[in-house]
């Protein structure tokens, strides 16, 4: 990939600080396997892809500054893919859309203490 491709890399990596954690978290690692895998891509999916991350960093620096300037509390990150976008992608790409929509929706795990595992006198 382009030189470029570490710039963008970096930039994204420092957007995500902005958000909440469990976005950063699933954002961060989803970036990393995504560069990863995309290392050896050639010229012309290698420009695709980055055009698509430029976007995406786009997309997340204006939410980011509209959250700051927003007196809601809770912003909505990302946007609705449309329908004509969808059928763009190859059928490994919906399932891996599906893989991060079920990860970003999943419940929060609850710890909780039981009683028997308090200490007894």
């Amino acid at each position: 990939m382009p030189g470029g491709a570490r710039g963008l890399y970096r930039r994204i990596l420092l957007l995500h600080r902005a958000l909440p954690p469990a976005l950063r978290e699933l954002g961060d690692r989803y970036v990393k396997e995504e560069f990863r895998k995309h290392k050896a891509a050639g010229p012309a999916e290698a420009q695709r892809f980055l055009r698509e991350w430029e976007n995406y960093a786009e997309l997340i620096w204006q939410q980011i500054n509209e959250d700051k300037q927003s007196s809601r509390k809770k912003t909505v990150f990302g946007i609705q893919l449309t329908e004509e976008k969808l059928n763009d992608f190859r059928d490994e790409q919906i399932g891996q859309l599906k893989e991060l929509m079920d990860e970003a929706t999943k419940p929060k795990q609850k710890t909780t203490i039981s009683e028997d595992s308090e200490h007894k006198s």
